[in-house]
């Protein structure tokens, strides 16, 4: 005769209920299968359940946490040939929302979101979350562990890497005007 499993702890369950979407979002950008990313964010939360114990007495509970979905998904990347979908999914992301206008926007979206690729990983996930999945600063900086300064941080050297690799104008005004 088996046991019946436990309900997780009710802290879980709120971290779970908190994240459960955000991470979703995440993985499926760079997976770019909602199966994949499913199955790869329940694996996330199985691992972080098994040692939520230890996982509470981290310094940041959303850092730790967000620290395993990276190394989640680098291993799913890595069965999966090595490469993120990023730059097709968060593409085809805008063309499902994009007004025929938008489409002449999309071309050079194409260039940008290789570029965001290419950004050391936690710029990348800051620009990711901030302009392709539409989270403000409090709610990547909660997602991730960090300061909102901390965010802010990341978006200041992404914009300037992301300038210098596209070879646009890097503006101090426009970033200046967002922040305010």
């Amino acid at each position: 005769m088996t046991r019946p499993v436990p309900d997780p702890p009710l802290d879980f369950q709120a971290f779970y209920q908190r994240y459960h979407r955000a991470y979703l979002r995440y993985a499926y950008l760079h997976l770019g299968e909602r199966k994949a990313a499913i199955e790869t964010v329940e694996s996330v939360f199985v691992q972080l359940l098994e040692s939520w114990s230890d996982v509470l007495t981290q310094p940041s509970v959303q850092r730790y946490a967000h620290s395993v979905l990276r190394r989640t998904l680098a291993n799913q990347m890595v069965l999966r040939h090595g490469n993120t979908a990023l730059v097709e999914t968060a593409t085809f992301a805008k063309v499902r929302m994009a007004t025929r206008r938008q489409l002449e926007v999309l071309e050079s979206s194409l260039g940008l979101y290789a570029a965001i690729a290419r950004l050391p990983e936690r710029q990348m996930d800051v620009v990711v979350m901030r302009f392709v999945l539409g989270y403000d600063v409090l709610t990547v900086a909660e997602i991730m562990g960090v300061s909102a300064g901390t965010v802010r941080s990341h978006v200041h050297a992404a914009r300037r890497r992301l300038a210098r690799d596209l070879g646009v104008q890097y503006s101090k005004e426009t970033e200046a005007e967002e922040i305010a």
